[in-house]
Formats: C-alpha cells, structure tokens, sequence
C-alpha cells in the first residue's frame, strides 16, 4: 500500500495550511506511540483521525499542542514552528485542546469553569462576549450557570468542555474523542455543534473512536494505526473504501445529525 499524504483538504488546495505536522515521531521512553506521522488542516476545515483504542490519536493530539515532547518531526501552527512556543503561548495564539477527559473543575460553577478558559485573552475586554456567545450556543449551560460541573450529565459536561475552549477563542480546535461515553441522541446534538463551529469559522482537528459520525462530518480524514497512518483521504472516500467500512463503519456506529 502506498503510503498516505498530507493533503490539502478539498477546496483548500491554495490555502496555506493552518495546522502542517511534518514526519512526527512520539515515544513514551523507548516506546513509540507515533511514527512518521504527517497531515495538514487547512484554514476552515474540519479533519478527522480515526483508528482504534492504542493507535496513538491522543498522543497526536497531546504533541501538537506541547504536552508532549517530539522524537522527530515538525509542527507547524500558522506558519511558525510550535517547537518554539509552550503551552501557554500555542492557546494563546488560538490552539487550544478539548482532551478526552474534559478535565471540568467539579467543585467550581459552570461559569467559573467558562471564565477559567479565557485565561490567556482575560485583559483583552471580551470576557462578557465571549461568555453570552458560549450560553448562546449551548442554552443549557446558561441555565446552569450557577450549578457545579461535577453534578452536570455526561453531555453537558461535554458542552461545559467545548465551551470553555470557544472562551479561549480558538482559531484550529482539537477535540479528543467528544463523543465518548455519551448517548446516541447526545452524540447526534455534539456533532452538529462541531459543523456549526467549522460554519462559524473555527478549524478542527477531530480525533474520534465513532468514525461514521467523524467521517460524515468531516471533509478529510486519516486512519491511524498501531501508530502510523495507514490510510487518508477525502472523507467520502474514506468512507466507501472497503477496508475502512469493514474495520471502522460497522454496527455500533453513530450517524452525526445534518
């Protein structure tokens, strides 16, 4: 099999990526979760990397935004090299992570959760906007302003997770596995949050186990396994190729609404 490229994604060929991971190798000590692992997000988009438990999609996730150091490779965030920028300073520039375990403060109200996103941008007079703009989107967490965040459902911690990251205003969002643990019909509502983002102008780059959803939504995905990328494509291609409807488009999966 050929070996999948970093493609623009259709319609952005001319666009310069927002998002370019060039040949990145990840290792946990001398264990390398990722291996010569390379794709693009083009301004507007939204990607998708599907593959199984183990195959490395948080470890992907967990490097392009610093937390984890690069054995090899590249990643370039708008045309700078992230290598030179922590944590604070990718978020900042508008990269910012939802990880899988949406990692609320409990104890804190939804709305304390909501201001803690803006910590990078808190003095640039937008707090209250960002705020009403967040409760707008997700009516249900304004009307749980007040509650905690440990006593929210399952779905609405998750809201409560995507809104927090919007307060950040994110340029490329990175979500890892939103739908994971969620019911059906809560799974339908996020991914149609997710399209309503990418309309709005927020890029993404969604690591997701539900691939039928993740495909249906996305306009290019990558397959990665045990590491590496074993497939990638236009997300319509991607679901009709044979290997990826017999290992990842199989009954359990979710549709994603509109």
């Amino acid at each position: 099999m050929s070996r999948p490229d970093a493609r623009a994604t259709p319609g952005q060929a001319n666009a310069a990526p927002l998002l370019a991971v060039e040949h990145l190798s990840v290792a946990y000590g001398k264990v390398e979760a990722v291996h010569d692992v390379s794709l693009i997000v083009a301004p507007g988009s939204i990607v998708t990397v599907i593959g199984p438990n183990g195959a490395g999609k948080t470890t992907l996730l967990a490097s392009i935004i610093g937390l984890l150091p690069q054995r090899a490779g590249h990643v370039k965030y708008a045309g700078v090299d992230a290598a030179v920028l922590s944590v604070e300073e990718r978020v900042a520039r508008g990269l910012v992570l939802v990880p899988e375990k949406r990692e609320l403060f409990g104890t804190m109200s939804v709305a304390d959760n909501l201001e803690l996103g803006a910590f990078a941008s808190r003095r640039d007079g937008r707090l209250r906007a960002r705020l009403d703009d967040v409760y707008a989107r997700f009516p249900r967490l304004a009307d749980r302003r007040t509650q905690l965040a440990g006593t929210l459902s399952g779905g609405e911690r998750q809201m409560l997770a995507l809104g927090r990251a919007l307060m950040a205003a994110p340029k490329l969002l990175m979500l890892d596995e939103p739908s994971l643990g969620l019911a059906p019909l809560v799974v339908r509502e996020i991914f149609t949050i997710i399209a309503a983002l990418r309309a709005s102008g927020v890029s993404i780059l969604l690591v997701e186990q539900n691939a039928r959803a993740a495909l249906q939504v996305a306009d290019f995905g990558y397959v990665l396994e045990t590491g590496e990328l074993a497939l990638s494509g236009p997300s319509q291609d991607l679901s009709a190729n044979p290997r990826v409807a017999a290992t990842y488009l199989g009954h359990g999966a979710v549709a994603a609404a509109g």
